[in-house]
């Protein structure tokens, strides 16, 4: 069998390594949010803790406010792939 994803409309902003104000108004103050900045490495990231775990956004991925207010971090190229811009 084959299905389709239901057309909804979602909340999205990509992580720029300085956003950090943005993403905690896109998760509405959520506690589940810690930014990292590893100076050594130039690699700011946003640790989200998540039903699944602890995932990591790094700089260029997109962070989602899902249907349920859930946040979770997409990749770039999926994130482009599976939305359109309104």
């Amino acid at each position: 069998m084959k299905f389709r994803k239901k057309s909804i409309t979602i909340e999205a902003i990509q992580w720029n390594g300085k956003n950090e104000i943005d993403i905690v108004k896109l998760a509405n103050g959520d506690a589940g949010l810690e930014f990292c900045d590893d100076f050594m490495e130039n690699n700011p990231t946003v640790q989200i803790e998540t039903l699944e775990g602890t995932m990591t956004a790094n700089v260029g991925d997109w962070i989602i406010k899902g249907i349920m207010g859930e946040i979770y971090p997409c990749k770039n190229d999926i994130f482009e792939k599976t939305y359109d811009n309104l």
